[in-house]
């Protein structure tokens, strides 16, 4: 299979798929890849012969040999391949469902996949502030992954690079973490929250959508938190929307971050490592979330469900009623996320150098402004048990928090929203 553009001599094509070659592979089949940009003149090569792929997999090799292959009038064999750009440039790929990078890690080397959650919690859609709302409608250019396949954004060179400055700027540790003795810099974090502290088995909620702008160095997101530990004991999955010029060109983007020892040696931002295991053929980590909420116009929500399986303890990815995968529980122990959360969090992050005005939260616009103006997090749930009893927290239950309010507030309303945000401009640790 090929795509390709342009006129002859500025011809740019990708093909991939089977060939036999004696000069290149001998006398068997191999997976091959042959690119160009310029009408095969001066670039392109097959697989790896010269720069350009940037090769992902540990599993599948650029030229691995294909065996075994189909015989006449009898068993046939298929090779999956799929390849998708968006108008945004994103390149989606649909891989084999069963050898996704999820299964590199040392505890998933046996891991079976759980292709559906044994529980799935009902909640109630019923709250005033979705009702002046608009979901957000899903889906990356009508893409969807055939049976067998998820659907996953290509990582590239580039996102490896930014994920590991991200984690420096500040994104891989928690204000649950002691930071003494591990000389960890926190300074110019902030954040604007609402907590629940109870022991919990998940919790839903939708985030209002919001594009602020930030720099190459800063970046600003909502989500929400499972939680359970303390130090390096600490676990926990985060979910929600980011704004990272460096990650995401400066767009709202669906985003995911887990770990399972207080950030000092695991997990990761969406599949940059092993972990997360994908069964959405529709929505892959990193998809970008487009319209975004206007101040005073139409506002647009990210519905997300983080949940702890009843039956095999997997932590389930919920947009909206889209089923996106799981954390396995193997991932965690029972001092931490193998057996429920004592914590979730809602609300904005921003994170900026103390040389730079921090980048506004949200909408830009603090909580008393109200719902069209300020950013919020509404339609909250919890797991009151294993078996996926849900119920709204009370009001009581949920304690807002801001770690700057000059520049960042954090307010309850009613039962099950908070709204949140601020305009930025601390330069302050």
């Amino acid at each position: 299979m090929a795509i390709a553009g342009g006129p002859i001599e500025q011809l740019a094509s990708i093909s991939v798929g089977w060939m036999v070659n004696p000069l290149l592979y001998q006398d068997h089949i191999h997976l091959y890849t042959y690119w160009t940009v310029d009408g095969y003149n001066t670039t392109g090569c097959y697989d790896i012969r010269c720069p350009g792929f940037v090769q992902v997999s540990k599993r599948i090799p650029l030229g691995v040999l294909l065996q075994p292959v189909s015989i006449y009038d009898d068993t046939q064999y298929e090779m999956d391949l799929s390849l998708h750009q968006t108008e945004h440039g994103d390149i989606l790929d649909c891989i084999d469902i069963n050898k996704q990078l999820a299964f590199d890690h040392p505890l998933l080397k046996s891991h079976s996949i759980q292709l559906r959650p044994t529980t799935i919690p009902k909640w109630t859609i019923n709250n005033n502030i979705s009702q002046k709302s608009d979901f957000l409608p899903f889906g990356q250019d009508g893409i969807s992954c055939p049976l067998g396949t998820v659907v996953v954004k290509r990582t590239t060179m580039e996102d490896l690079t930014q994920a590991q400055r991200l984690k420096s700027t500040g994104f891989k540790h928690s204000r649950y973490v002691s930071s003494k003795g591990k000389n960890i810099d926190l300074t110019g974090f902030h954040f604007a929250v609402g907590e629940y502290r109870y022991y919990h088995y998940g919790t839903k909620a939708n985030l209002n959508i919001w594009e602020p702008q930030v720099s190459p160095t800063q970046f600003s997101l909502a989500s929400i938190v499972v939680a359970r530990g303390y130090k390096e004991q600490f676990q926990g999955i985060r979910a929600g929307w980011i704004v990272y010029e460096w990650l995401n060109r400066n767009h709202s983007r669906l985003y995911t971050y887990w770990t399972a020892d207080g950030f000092t040696k695991t997990g990761c931002y969406n599949i940059l490592c092993p972990g997360f295991v994908q069964l959405s053929p529709k929505i892959p980590l990193g998809f970008l979330l487009q319209p975004v909420s206007e101040y005073r116009g139409q506002q647009y929500e990210l519905g997300i469900t983080i949940y702890q399986d009843g039956m095999t303890g997997n932590w389930w990815l919920l947009v909206f009623d889209e089923i996106v995968g799981y954390w396995p529980k193997s991932l965690f122990t029972k001092a931490g996320l193998g057996d429920g959360a004592s914590l979730a969090s809602y609300g904005g992050e921003v994170y900026s150098p103390v040389n730079e005005k921090s980048p506004s939260m949200g909408s830009g616009h603090f909580p008393s402004e109200g719902h069209s103006k300020a950013a919020y997090v509404n339609g909250i749930r919890v797991v009151d048990d294993i078996g996926g009893k849900a119920s709204w927290p009370s009001l009581f239950s949920i304690k807002t928090f801001s770690s700057t309010p000059k520049w960042y507030k954090a307010k309850k309303y009613e039962n099950d929203a908070i709204f949140y945000g601020g305009p930025g401009g601390c330069t302050c640790g």
